[in-house]
């Protein structure tokens, strides 16, 4: 009977990964037939332990280094507004894009029917139960709850330091970066495993600020022209990008809102003086304070958000603008709260968003919190707009670095598959300049442009790294709607999609503080267009959700003599000092994207762009997001793929991101056709593998799409020292050694020490490190008047989580130094010697 019990066990240890994705894989199927058959269900099955020891790898700001560290901060420092981004289930996901899918595919009876905030809880957020959950386990560790969304996708929190530390199992340090002071967390941090099917991370820890996507701000400007320069107004614009016969129409943006996120204030008088001077229809925005007014006192972020405010009503001029202004906080930035605000509240039709942070340094929490994001605003009908960046090719570089450090990179808020990420360009008009600007502006308007005026890759480098950002994803597959002449077949996402002028040149024209001011960068392209779009759902009737299939089908069209939506830019490239970036060239470049808009034919072909083709789609998933492994072991994790009724291809697997020492092997090594089954991935740790925790990715790929799925995988290792090597003992005495274990790769146990090799005569103490196992004991070894006397090599083991470590220690056993004694009737002292020979 016990015999067979033990196979009954190691039947189900080995097959329950494999069971556990043909349930995934049922539930699948049943989606793709109706994707809102998904229903939040609870996912914390266990009991949440106090135990912290699962690591969610990548949430840590890679500026929150040793070398950087300034001190310890207060343990009651307070951290506001901390966010704790919560996880779709597998089969959620799979529902959630094929409701993507049919909501853009004119056919589908789901076509354009968005879902409410509420609505998208019920199917695609974390149950009301295991939400409970969570926040019973934050109030525990004496969080303060500010809000649960209600998509029920995030948890905001707020807490003192120590809290934070207890809880999350990481240490909050001050660091110094380039002369400021800084407060991050120090190392991952963890939660109970019991949470980890819900929890995909904290937002952030930190106090780094996301980057303004305006480059460059020239004040005051006291003329419109000056020189070489013909700064740009709202009626430049109109008639540079024919927005003018929309404005014929009615097309002004009439019944229509615009929402524009910020971490500033705004003075209400400065609108009102931009829209008085270049003749708008007086319109005041919006200002929507979300937790703590930050004020407009950092003047800079005060030109960001005039800047974004007075351009998304500049070309939609009867459109309310809606600021959504959060303070920055030590632990969140102000624009990503704004930005969940925003969405949660189903504020507006259309979303736009000026701020960067390009993908190495987001994190894992932070790309998870922003792709969740923009992924529900599209399914709740939401057009995101997000600045590519000003920096070029180099994303991770700040602009005012004279020569880029950091290689290529792209702005991880606009890399996803569900925004719209706007370029750079610049007027190419300094050989002829007369030919497209007059040379008197509009009394009324200030306006000088005679027309569309040819455009070329945004680079102004002889004064920094000025440059429109664009280039390949790290973090995204390529989309399955971005395909066209000049696309690259490169399997990543690329961006930007869309560009509209940015360059310092001609820059664009604000009013702050009473004063005229000219700003530069895609801070001031992303309103603009966000703008344009605004006219789109003006005269369609109807919110978009994501644009970008929209736009790719209509540079498709056009290239087969279909209408001219784009200016194409041909000319110019995004390389800076240090980076090589990209050329632009016919059709998508990733310097440019699609190119640049003629706002008539665009607002007026857009339908045109919605076709009833069915495009491929694939979901990669994994029955595992983390696994622990041991030197020497093997382990298993089932792979599960799904594809819609528009695949028929076999789906190639790969797998990178293993530590050196592991090997793997997919079993089988492809899914036939259409696309849709599960394989193993086995995994085969050597004795010397390399230990730490990594993030695994497996690569499906099917024809042109490639798909991702991620997992931690952990490999422990635990190491001991002693604080001596070699230790004396005198009989009749004790001596203690310490000994400090450390660990690291997910080892989360407790360790127990034990001493062998003892001489007779002599004892060892016993001691234990709590989980999860770094820490310092003291072993102490004491003597008997009998100990034997001379060296012995003793063996100090810390041992626990299957794994161990040893420390030799020489132990001297000596006899006690002579003792010294007075003789009767003299001054010379005699020996007596004690306890020995």
């Amino acid at each position: 009977m016990k015999f067979r019990n033990r196979m009954l066990l190691c039947f189900t240890s080995l097959f329950t990964p494999l069971l556990l994705a043909t349930n995934l894989f049922a539930q699948s199927r049943q989606v793709f037939a109706d994707p809102l058959n998904a229903r939040a269900s609870s996912r914390i099955s266990m009991s949440i332990s106090d135990r912290a020891d699962h690591i969610l790898p990548g949430n840590r700001h890679p500026f929150a280094r040793r070398e950087f560290e300034a001190g310890a901060v207060s343990s009651t420092a307070q951290m506001q507004r901390m966010v704790l981004v919560l996880k779709s289930s597998a089969a959620q996901e799979i529902a959630l894009d094929a409701l993507l899918d049919a909501q853009r595919n004119p056919t589908s009876a789901y076509f354009h029917q968005w879902l409410s905030p509420e609505q998208f809880a019920e199917h695609f957020g974390a149950s009301v139960e295991d939400v409970q959950r969570i926040t019973n386990w934050l109030q525990s560790h004496g969080m303060q709850i500010d809000e649960v969304a209600s998509s029920r996708r995030s948890i905001t929190f707020s807490g003192s330091a120590s809290q934070v530390e207890h809880a999350f199992a990481t240490a909050i340090r001050r660091y110094k970066v380039n002369g400021a002071v800084h407060v991050a967390n120090a190392t991952d941090p963890r939660i109970p495993s019991a949470l980890a099917p819900v929890v995909a991370g904290v937002l952030s820890l930190h106090d780094f600020p996301l980057k303004r996507m305006h480059s460059s701000i020239h004040s005051p400007v006291a003329q419109i022209t000056y020189g070489t320069s013909h700064y740009v107004t709202p009626a430049d614009l109109a008639t540079i990008y024919n927005v003018n016969p929309l404005f014929t129409q009615g097309i002004d943006g009439s019944g229509q809102s615009v929402a524009v996120v910020g971490r500033s204030n705004i003075n209400l008088s400065d609108v009102r003086a931009f829209r008085s001077k270049f003749s708008l229809p007086a319109n005041d925005p919006q200002v929507i304070v979300n937790g703590s007014d930050p004020g407009t006192a950092n003047f800079t972020e005060l030109v960001e958000a005039t800047l974004d405010v007075e351009y998304a009503g500049a070309l939609a001029r009867q459109s309310t603008v809606k600021l959504v202004a959060s303070a920055s906080t030590t632990a969140s930035d102000g624009v990503f709260l704004a930005a969940q605000y925003a969405v949660n509240q189903n504020l507006a039709p259309i979303i736009t968003m000026s701020y960067s942070e390009c993908e190495a340094q987001l994190g894992s929490a932070g790309s998870a919190f922003i792709n969740g994001l923009w992924k529900q605003a599209a399914a709740q009908g939401i057009t995101v707009l997000v600045a590519s960046g000003d920096s070029g090719a180099a994303g991770c570089d700040s602009t005012s670095s004279s020569v880029a450090t950091h290689g290529l990179g792209v702005n991880g808020l606009c890399s996803t598959p569900y925004n719209l990420c706007v370029g750079g360009t610049q007027f190419n008009d300094t050989a002829n300049p007369s030919q497209y600007w007059s040379s008197t502006n509009s009394s009324a308007t200030s306006a000088s442009a005679l027309s569309y005026i040819p455009e070329v890759a945004w680079n102004e480098t002889a004064y920094g790294l000025y440059a429109g950002g664009g280039g390949r994803s790290t973090t995204y597959s390529k989309p399955s709607w971005q395909s066209g002449p000049g696309v690259p077949a490169d399997g990543k996402r690329d961006v930007p999609d869309i560009s509209l002028a940015s360059a310092g040149h001609d820059g664009y024209i604000i009013l702050v503080g009473g004063q005229q001011y000219s700003v530069a960068g895609t801070s001031a392209a992303s309103p603009t267009l966000a703008g344009l779009l605004a006219l789109v759902v003006q005269s369609t009737g109807a919110w978009q959700g994501v644009a970008a299939p929209t736009l790719y089908s209509l540079a498709s069209k056009q290239s087969s003599s279909g209408s001219g939506v784009f200016h194409d830019v041909i000319s110019g490239n995004n390389s800076v000092p240090g980076v090589a970036g990209f050329s632009a060239g016919a059709g998508f470049d990733l310097a440019t994207g699609l190119g640049s808009v003629d706002a008539n034919a665009l607002v007026t072909h857009w339908r045109d762009g919605q076709t009833s083709t069915v495009q491929p789609s694939l979901t990669v998933s994994a029955s595992a997001t983390s696994i622990t492994m041991l030197p020497g072991s093997s382990q298993g994790i089932s792979i599960s793929t799904v594809g819609n009724s528009a695949l028929n291809s076999a789906v190639v697997l790969n797998v990178s991101g293993l530590p050196a020492g592991m090997s793997a092997t997919f079993t089988p090594s492809t899914i036939a056709a259409p696309g849709s089954g599960t394989t193993t991935l086995s995994l085969q740790a050597s004795s010397t593998v390399q230990t730490g925790s990594y993030l695994v990715t497996i690569t499906a790929a099917a024809g042109s799409l490639t798909k991702n799925v991620q997992f931690t995988l952990n490999v422990p290792s635990l190491t001991a020292s002693a604080s001596t090597t070699s230790l004396s003992l005198m009989r009749d005495a004790s001596s203690s050694v310490m000994l400090t274990t450390d660990t690291s790769g997910g080892f989360n146990a407790a360790v127990t020490i034990s001493v062998s090799g003892v001489p007779l005569g002599v004892t060892a103490s016993t001691a234990s490190v709590p989980s999860p196992g770094a820490g310092a004991v003291s072993i102490t070894f004491t003597a008997t008047s009998e100990a034997t006397i001379g060296p012995a090599t003793v063996t100090i083991t810390a041992s626990g989580g299957g794994l161990a470590a040893t420390v030799p220690v020489t132990l001297a056993i000596l006899t006690p130094r002579a003792q010294a004694a007075q003789p009767i009737g003299g001054s010379a002292p005699m020996y007596v010697n004690v306890g020995g020979n």
